[in-house]
């Protein structure tokens, strides 16, 4: 559902900008695009600068990541994510913002680490993303939302304002510029899938899963523990059973970490066993 006041801010945006003409600079004549303009499922309203450093920050990329901007625009954020010295690509729907942030990348001098492809955002291959943002629409991002759950776990995904429903964000944050709605970076890690029954030793751990939270009970013998505190954030995994503290690595079927039960720290491990 969209948050009455992000549509309020939206369009409190979407007029500053119509009013004062803001627009990427460019250096010679040509396209033009307009704020507001039509694209497919969204009209095109760029992310202000201060934000995308911000959603940029808040995903902590480095030259080590690949960036992958859905509904790239005039190629702000990726051009952004390249000067920082990341690998970045933009996908766009409409031909003429294509080559305009070509044209932009090459002004900026990051041509050889960006590209820009023409393609639908719904069926473009993501699987080379380590990171991806994303200036959509709640009901676009529900759509995406599968597909992004079903990427690597620990891919980053930031959303300019617009949330994933009940997926809640791991990280929210905002800018210091508060006069419109635009100023909030919201990021997802993409969570290892861990339900089912798993074997650590002689006991047995049944986990369900919600997103980045995980429930479920340890099982020892003919006592039934009900685990707490359960979350993950990428393939890394906590939870407490009786207060005491698990936390580990989750490698496919596999986890192994450290057992933390007051000043004392004991190696664990558990196979999965059933899975739904």
């Amino acid at each position: 559902m969209i948050k009455t006041d992000a549509i309020r801010g939206f369009i409190l945006l979407l007029t500053f900008y119509l009013l004062t003409g803001v627009t990427y600079s460019q250096s010679e004549p040509g396209y033009v695009p307009e704020v507001g303009q039509q694209g497919k499922d969204v009209v095109w309203v760029p992310t202000p600068d201060e934000l995308v450093d911000l959603m940029l920050k808040t995903a902590k990329v480095t030259a080590a990541d690949y960036v992958v901007d859905l509904g790239s625009g005039d190629g702000r954020t990726v051009i952004a994510a390249a000067k920082i010295g990341a690998r970045a690509e933009g996908v766009e729907y409409n031909p003429e913002m294509v080559v305009l942030s070509k044209k932009n990348a090459e002004r900026e001098g990051v041509a050889d680490k960006v590209s820009f492809v023409e393609a639908d955002l719904y069926e473009y291959d993501l699987s080379k993303a380590t990171v991806i943002t994303m200036f959509l629409l709640p009901e676009i991002n529900l759509k995406l939302r599968p597909r992004l759950l079903a990427l690597k776990p620990g891919t980053r995904v930031v959303s300019n304002t617009f949330t994933m429903g009940e997926w809640t964000p791991d990280f929210e944050v905002t800018t210091e510029e508060n006069w419109n709605s635009w100023n909030t970076a919201l990021m997802w890690i993409v969570p290892a899938k861990v339900e089912g029954t798993w074997k650590t030793g002689s006991d047995k751990i049944v986990l369900t899963q919600e997103y980045q939270m995980i429930y479920g009970t340890y099982i020892k013998g003919d006592e039934i523990i009900q685990i707490t505190d359960g979350r993950l954030s990428g393939n890394d995994i906590t939870f407490r059973v009786n207060g005491n503290l698990y936390t580990g690595k989750v490698d496919g079927s596999a986890m192994t970490g450290e057992l933390y039960s007051g000043s004392v720290k004991k190696n664990w491990s558990a196979v999965r066993t059933e899975q739904p």
